[in-house]
This record gives structure tokens, sequence and C-alpha cells, in this order.
């Protein structure tokens, strides 16, 4: 922990010595801003044999700014156009960023247009850091009986617990005089010179700490024991506490269990007497001692290793094949469908690699998919094992980046920010459900896609890759049948077990029959009955959350809209409240129209607690959960779902895409699919590529052992030709029909695609300005390559109007030319007077 006011480090950092000695350092320091370059720094000559590159740095940034920094390179060249500052402090005695990692920094920043502080902001967890605390000391210089000015009983409080206490911070003033609002008083008191403020620089990182116990060493033979209990015999709470410690501390068995001791809070389980133990540690009988632990529950099952993965047949052919394949290729994608036990597979090439000496990154798309896998992979890997996301606390994330320099971990489980950690050694990367639209980050910038990133670390270590899913992005699998990637197949379910049947019902039919009870028909109700009365789980998938998608009147059609964003408001009924889902915006929901005061207002639609209500209406005795956005916002709700769920506490499950996600449950016998047509009609081109995926995907839950699977698909589309091909588990066929629409009508993978999106807090200005930067790139690259200006299907978000390019790219064309032309001319616009207020966002590979 460094402290710095901030007139000292003003002091240290605009203070420089024209005459330095040519044995001068310097360093390069990548600092978290948006700012295309490195800056140079003095290394003070203390610190000459201590500087490295990797390790963080306190540098101050303009006038008042502190942050955080990355050395990336050390030389003896000055700046030539000014005097260098110096290092404020070194973070690390060793780097904390590898080589590797600054590699793929600036390969990011490159690719993905956008500058490499921005990729360190992102990559680095929090908790690595730095935060600044304003604080309150009192001035040295300060003489109460001299002060010209009257000090109030407040103002003498507060100076009373300076004295008393030295500096503190804002909270512990507020505390000292029992008010929120102290900056009166505060500022009273500057006035008087009677304080300082200033900013304390500390590190976001706290390890966890716990407060153990142990008896003292005197009493480590079992005659001193026995004094001891003789000493305390009219002493009964005192002799318990001593008792519950020998009981769980072999002490006279093995005497260096002593030295660890044991948890306080165990020791205190039950009757035991916190005051009698409090008199034993006063009394010199036992000691209380802190120590550093991890965050991770440790598995304490010394055989968790020897769990045995038994592959079969099939999956042992598969798993060569990929061995096989890893000889001539770098990436390999393995298309195994839904139940084919890929993961089992992920196994045993990861215990390979791990007894090789090399790392493993396994990386998922979703927290909710993660939760599951790890407690089974845990059961395999152990303590060797960490786990990385976003739901994790700033501390525990920083505890698997150490642990991954300390050699704790050569196995790494994790979402699409786990593609920055710190390995050294990386021998294998597993991308599961590479085809999830989850791996592609929107913002903030770098705007990446994890799989596109970890292909690139994977070359960078001169690791392998291997891509798995059951249903491939056309991109990956165009990329397999024309030999980039290798490709492995697995077309059979782990034991034989028979894939899901498909069942097209068709909703415009049973609304004209009237058999439909709301969103559901009769058959789908059907269907549940019979999985309750046969004790089996259902899941009922709609991929939209809330209550209901708007609310309308029903005199003057007026629908309430999100002030800040062109959507409408969803109502959730848990909140009584209309929400918006772009910008958090909320407002009550009362009866009236707000335009015409009308009480003829109808919610129209349906989103996922309006299905939640209407089930456990109709099945009052059945236990039903949702799992959406909005019931998994806490760090453990996913798992005490998935877990409840797994363990048979739930009956029916209704969820959004989350549900869908490779999750593995035994007893799920029915699927119910609403509302896909939305799904299949979305204007955009990857509209059937996603349905099929998302629907494929959820159907696959159903049947994983009782080969007993049913697929219900409700849909006024029952011809489709797309549904046709969900139903009889034809990828291929869905590949072929796609690859060529693609091909005729120039989509990716024969193009590529940068999107500039325009946003202004004027829609007539950022109006013009699209256009000019779209007459502008025309210039520069052809009329054919440029698509638009236009407004997209939602036009205004957090009270920036926006519009959009895109700029489209064939092959063969060098993509690195025209983002240099993309750059200079979008610089060009935005600092031009009338646009400065114009931001514009490119994103590379949007989709």
């Amino acid at each position: 922990m460094a402290s710095l006011p901030i007139e000292l480090v003003s002091k240290l950092t605009t203070h420089t010595n024209p005459e330095r000695k040519s044995t001068s350092l310097f360093a390069d320091v990548l600092l978290p801003v948006p700012v295309p370059q490195n800056y140079t720094y003095n290394v003070p000559l203390d610190w000459h044999s201590l500087i490295q590159v990797g390790q963080r740095v306190i540098v101050q940034f303009g006038q008042k700014k502190i942050y955080t920094g990355v050395v990336v390179n050390v030389h003896d060249n000055p700046p030539e156009t000014h005097l260098a500052k110096d290092i404020l402090d070194i973070l690390d005695r060793h780097p904390v960023i590898n080589k590797q990692q600054l590699a793929l920094f600036d390969w990011m920043a490159r690719y993905y247009m956008c500058a490499e502080g921005q990729v360190l902001q992102v990559a680095l967890p929090s908790g690595l850091k730095l935060s600044s605390q304003s604080k309150i000391q009192l001035h040295p210089e300060f003489q109460q009986e001299s002060c010209p000015y009257p000090i109030d009983d407040r103002e003498l409080l507060l100076l009373e617990a300076l004295k008393r206490d030295g500096p503190i911070d804002y909270s512990a003033a507020a505390g000292v005089l029992g008010s929120k609002n102290i900056h009166k008083i505060l500022k009273s008191l500057l006035i008087k010179n009677a304080i300082l403020l200033y900013e304390e620089i500390r590190e976001k990182y706290q390890p966890k700490k716990e407060r153990r116990v142990r008896l003292q060493s005197s009493f480590n033979s079992a005659k001193a024991i026995e004094q001891l209990f003789d000493d305390l015999r009219k002493q009964p709470k005192q002799t318990a506490v001593v008792l519950q410690y020998l009981q769980q501390v072999q002490v006279l068995t093995d005497p260096e269990l002593n030295d660890s001791g044991i948890s306080k809070t165990r020791l205190l389980t039950g009757d035991t007497s916190s005051s009698s133990l409090k008199t034993l540690v006063r009394n010199k009988v036992l000691e209380e001692f802190e120590v550093i632990v991890s965050r991770f529950e440790t598995t304490t099952d010394k055989n968790s290793r020897k769990i045995d993965i038994t592959l079969t047949p099939r999956q042992i052919i598969a798993r060569d094949q990929i061995l096989e394949s890893f000889q001539n290729s770098e990436t390999t994608l393995f298309h195994g469908i839904t139940g084919s036990g890929k993961t089992l597979i992920y196994i045993d090439l990861i215990k390979q690699v791990i007894d090789s000496g090399s790392q493993v990154l396994y990386l998922l798309p979703e927290i909710a998919l993660t939760t599951q896998i790890v407690s089974r992979l845990q059961k395999v890997f152990g303590d060797n094992m960490g786990v990385y996301h976003s739901r994790f606390s700033d501390n525990e994330r920083v505890e698997v980046w150490q642990g991954i320099i300390d050699g704790r971990f050569n196995f790494i489980v994790g979402v699409r920010s786990a593609i920055f950690l710190p390995f050294d050694n990386l021998g294998l990367i597993i991308v599961d459900e590479e085809h999830e639209i989850s791996y592609k980050q929107f913002d903030p910038a770098p705007r990446y896609h994890a799989r596109d990133v970890a292909l690139v670390l994977a070359r960078l270590h001169h690791a392998k890759a291997l891509l798995g899913s059951a249903t491939p992005s056309i991109e990956s699998f165009y990329h397999a049948r024309s030999g980039k990637y290798a490709l492995v197949s697995l077309d059979h379910r782990y034991q034989e077990v028979a894939l899901p049947v498909y069942k097209l019902v068709d909703i415009t039919k049973e609304r004209l029959k009237k058999k439909m009870t709301g969103m559901f028909t009769q058959e789908l109700l059907d269907g549940l009955k019979n999985i309750l009365s046969n004790q089996q789980q259902a899941i009922v998938f709609q991929n939209r959350r809330g209550y209901a998608p708007f609310l309308q009147c029903q005199v003057c059609g007026h629908t309430p809209q999100c002030p800040n964003c062109a959507v409408t408001l969803t109502f959730h009924l848990h909140y009584n409240q209309l929400r918006c889902h772009y910008c958090g915006y909320k407002q009550k929901m009362t009866g009236n129209c707000v335009q015409c005061e009308s009480t003829d207002v109808q919610l129209v639609g349906f989103g996922t607690e309006k299905i939640e209500e209407d089930l456990r209406s109709i099945f009052p005795e059945a236990r039903i959960q949702r799992m959406d956005l909005d019931t998994t916002r806490r760090k453990y709700s996913y798992q005490e779902i998935i877990d409840r769920f797994e363990d048979g506490g739930i009956d029916i499950l209704i969820g959004t895409q989350m549900v869908s996600k490779g999750l593995d449950f035994g007893k799920v016998d029915l699927v119910g699919v609403l509302d896909i047509d939305r799904m299949m009609h979305f204007p955009d081109f990857r509209s059937h590529e996603r349905a099929f995926q998302l629907i494929t995907q959820v159907g696959g839950r159903a049947g994983r052992q009782s080969g007993k699977g049913l697929v219900l698909v409700q849909t006024s589309s029952v011809g489709h030709q797309l549904l046709r091909l969900i139903g009889n588990h034809d990828y291929h066929g869905f590949y072929l029909q796609e690859i060529s629409e693609r091909e005729k009508y120039f989509y990716p993978p024969f193009i590529r695609f940068i999107r500039l999106t325009i946003k202004s807090p004027d829609q007539e200005l950022g109006f013009r300005a699209a256009h000019q930067l779209a007459n502008k790139l025309v210039r520069g690259m052809g009329k054919d390559r440029i698509l638009g200006p236009q407004e997209p299907v939602i036009s205004k978000l957090r009270n920036l109007y926006l519009m959009e390019l895109y700029v489209k790219l064939e092959k063969g064309v060098s993509i690195n030319k025209i983002k240099g032309l993309v750059a200079r001319e979008i610089a060009d616009l935005t600092t031009a007077g009338e646009y400065r207020s114009i931001r514009i966002v490119p994103d590379v590979d949007p989709y």
C-alpha cells in the first residue's frame, strides 16, 4: 500500500532532472486508457535492478490522474519531445503479465480496432488495479490554542478523533459525527487550516485471512496436558473448550498438527463458550493467530483424482481421431450430437495434457453451464483446477490469476474472460459450445469473440485448439469442410440412447378449435401432466424474460416506451414495474393509460414470468422454478437452481436460452418450446442459424438417460423447411442449405463485416454524420463495399440516437489496410467542430 498526498505526488512527478546521466533507465508503460500509444516514464535509480517487463507500476497520467500501468519495455532511450515523469512505485516483485499476454493484447487491439489500453482494462481483474480513497488527517501545523477561528463542538469532536486515531476515511468521519452529511464541516475545517485531505492509493486485492487457535507449545506432552486438566478441574467450560480442541487436533499422536491449529469458528461450534476461549488465551493455555487462506474450497478427498472415466468404444474412436488430427492441424472441430458424451472425451484429453506437464484452458459460454460442469470436473481434477468467471469477487479472480503464476492451477475452467489469464505453458484450449453468441463481447471495447481469440492464443503458445458443438457455427463447419480445421464427428448418444422425438404443434389450428389455454396448447399441457404423474421432469423454453413484452391501451393504442431507448417497456409482475431491458429504466405499473387515462389497458404477449404464473395455476401441486436473468442475479443462484433440478427438487423448469447450454439432467423427458416463430423470422441473416442451434440444444436436454425424450414445438409455421430439418436432426442438410444462401448473397464466411455504429445525442446530427462518413468510405473503397447508413432495429439507446454502416469485404482484400482507412476517416470526421459530440464505434466481425 502506498499513501501519497496529492501535493506530494505532484512534487514527485513534475520534478525531473534535466542533467540525467546516460545511465538513466526508462520504461514504456501500457495504461488502461483508450489512447493508441504507450507512455515512457523514468525509472528511479534505486529501482534499476528491480524493474521488469510485465510488472505493475503506479504512474501519474496528466495533472492529477494516477493509474496502475504495466511495463511493456525497458530501455535507455529518453523521450525526444518531453522530460519523462518518474514511476511512483513498483507493485510486484515478479511480473504478473507475461510476454504471450502482451502479444495477445497487441493482436486484439489491432484486429478489433481499439486501443491496447482498452484491452488491458478488460483483461486485468479489478483486484489487480489500484483504487484511491479520500482520507482526512490533522494539519501538522494546526494549533487549536492559536487558531484565529472559532471551533464548534462537532468540529472539535472530529479533531479529537484525528488526534487520537490518526488519518481516517470519510465513512469513519461520518461515524464520529453521527451524520452522513459531513462536507460542510470538512469545508469549514479546511478553510481554518485544521485538516488536510489526500488520496490514499492502495491495492484492491486483499488476501482472505482466518483466525485460528492452537495449544501453547508448553502443552505438547501427555504429562503437561494431564496437569492442565487438573488445573482446570473447577472450570468445566474451559475444560470443555480444551477437550473440543483435542478431539479435533490429535496433538499427542502428531505434535506437528498443533502448529496449524484449528479454525476459531470451527472450534466454537455447538455449545463451546467463546468467553472461556478468551480466558484460555489470556491465561496462555491457547493462542490465537492469523493465517492467509484460499477463498476456494479445497477437495479433502485424497482419492478424488482416482475417479475412473470410462469411455465407450465410439468415444474412444472419437478421442483417438482428435489426437491424430492434432498431428497435422492446430485446430480441430469436434461435431458431437447432444448427449454424445463430449465432456467425458474432454476430461480424458485434459488428463493427458496435464500429465504431460502442460496447462489446459476449458472455455464455456455461460456461468450457468460452468456451475454444473465444475462440480463434475472437481471430482476428477481436485485442487489443481481453477474456476474463473464474472460472478466471482475481485479477490477470488485475483487468487486464480496468482494461482496460475504460482503453479497451483494447471487447469482452468472459465467463461470468455479466462482467455486473458497468465498462462505460460498452454497445451490445449477447449472451446465448448463454440457456436454460442455468448462468446462475443459487444460492450465495452475490445468487442472480441473469445472463440477466435482462443485460436490466436493457442498459436502464441504452440498449443492445440478443440472446438466442440452439437450445432457448430456455419463458419466453423465451413472451415472444417474446406480443410482449414480438422473435423471429428460423433453421431451417436452415450450408451446408444435414442435422440428425442420432435413434434410440431400448430397453434393456428389450436386457436381456431379453441383448444388453447392461454399460451399453451392442449398437447403441451397433457405432456406436462403425464410427466408429473410419472415423476419425471420437464423444461419449458421461452426466450423472453419478464411477464409481458408490452402494455397497450385498447382505446388510443398507446404503448409505454422507454424515454432513453427506442423500445417498449416490459412488465415485471414481481416488482409491479415496467422496465427497460437495455438501460434499466423503470416506472411503476398503473392501471390507467398515461395518454387518455382509460382503464382499458391490456398486457400483450408473454415472458417467462407469465408462463410461471400460469403453470402454477394449472398445476398447483407441481414444483415449478424459473431460471432467467431476474432469478439468477445472486452469486450462487445458478448453482442453487441447477442443484435442485438435478436432485429432483423441481418438476418443471421454465427458462430462457440459459437452459439450453449443454446442461445435463437425467430425468428430463419433455421439452416444450414456445414462440419459435418470432425467433425464425427475426430480420437478421443468422436468424435461421440461431433458431436451429437454440431449438436443437434445448431439445437435446430431453431423454438423455431414458431415450424417451419428446420435444413439443408450438408454431404457426408447421410446414417450414427449418423446422423439418430440426425435427430430423439433420445438421448437414441445414448446413448445405444455409451455406448455399450465404454464398449466393455474399455473407460470412465468404465475406467479412465491420460494423460502424454512429452514436449521437442529436438525431439529425447523427444522420448527417453517418451519411458523410459513408460518402468518405465510398470514395476510399468503392460503393459495393459500403452498406447503409441506416437505422438499426433499435434506433435509440441510453439517450443516444444510432445509425449503422457496414463495410463488406470480400476474400483477398487486405483487411488491415481497410481498417487503417476506416480509422483515419473516423478520426477526420469526429475531430471536426460540428461532429465532436459524435461517437463512432467499430465492431469487427459483429455477428
